[in-house]
């Protein structure tokens, strides 16, 4: 198999756009649509569905089989070359570790300064998203290792635990809780995270075992602009406790205390992308990770 037109499909199935593979290949658009045609032509098959202009560019079912393969060929290609760079004593090379905003902002930082000071050349990147996204990214080989809340729901994609998150139901100071708190918790606003959350993946699972079915949900983009709104009395919400551990402590959020007996953790994960070996980079940071 030709592997530059290979590169070259990987490229345009992975940005769904001949322009802008051309632009990440730094070659002309002519190229990009010579090379897939080759490609077909040499496999007999066709892998991109030719929709009519301005649609959005799709993949027959032999493309996506196709791209999954390329996918973790250039996996381990950009595996050989960061094993390369990592014999060096670590001493060049970057580490890109993808997670979750509430990881990022309360469980990252002091391994990040431990690494740091252990490995001082290492230049590190941390991208910020939600879980499905931080999935995503790991598959694409844009990330070396992941940190996220929740099971991973992606193909490919392998979990190890590393911390337990706990979790309450927090809710304005100001607000009075009903005699009947079931149904008086039924009737409330309830401030969940956006669809592909870890957060909201968790929160619908105590809710259910709660057996809280709520009428009214307002959606917002992150754990903190939740705590801050529930402070004002907006509405309920199950919160990680590292994220509502300040306004609780200035008098601005209460837990419920009828919860307090259950054991409500989430798991945090480290995810890896199965047919990627781990850079030397990633697993040192590993090490820092689960250091005693």
């Amino acid at each position: 198999m030709n592997l530059h037109a290979l590169r070259v499909f990987h490229t345009v199935a992975r940005l769904a756009s001949f322009s802008q593979a051309a632009d990440a290949l730094f070659i002309s658009q002519p190229a990009v649509s010579k090379a897939l045609k080759e490609l077909e032509h040499q496999l007999d098959m066709q892998l991109i569905e030719r929709a009519a202009k301005g649609k959005k560019l799709t993949l027959t079912a032999s493309g996506n089989a196709l791209y999954a393969h390329a996918r973790s060929i250039f996996a381990i290609e950009k595996a050989a070359i960061d094993d390369i760079n990592a014999r060096k004593g670590l001493k060049k090379g970057a580490l890109l570790i993808g997670t979750s905003t509430t990881i990022a902002n309360y469980w990252l930082p002091p391994y990040l300064a431990k690494f740091k000071q252990k490995y001082p050349d290492i230049k590190i990147e941390v991208q910020v998203a939600n879980t499905a996204q931080i999935e995503q990214a790991l598959l694409d080989c844009t990330i070396d290792l992941a940190l996220v809340e929740g099971s991973p729901h992606q193909t490919g994609i392998i979990s190890r635990h590393w911390q337990q998150d706990k979790m309450s139901v927090v809710l304005s100071c100001d607000q009075q809780i009903g005699k009947n708190t079931q149904k008086w918790l039924n009737e409330q606003v309830w401030l969940l995270r956006e669809p592909g959350s870890g957060t909201l993946e968790m929160s619908l699972k105590w809710l259910e075992k709660l057996k809280i079915q709520p009428q009214n949900v307002i959606q917002l983009g992150s754990n903190e602009a939740i705590a801050h709104a529930a402070a004002q009395g907006l509405g309920i919400a199950l919160l990680p406790q590292v994220v509502c551990a300040d306004l609780i402590a200035l008098g601005k959020l209460q837990s419920l205390v009828e919860f307090e007996h259950m054991d409500m953790a989430r798991p945090l994960l480290q995810l890896q992308f199965k047919d990627r070996p781990s850079s030397h980079a990633a697993l040192a940071f590993e090490a820092v990770l689960y250091a005693e």
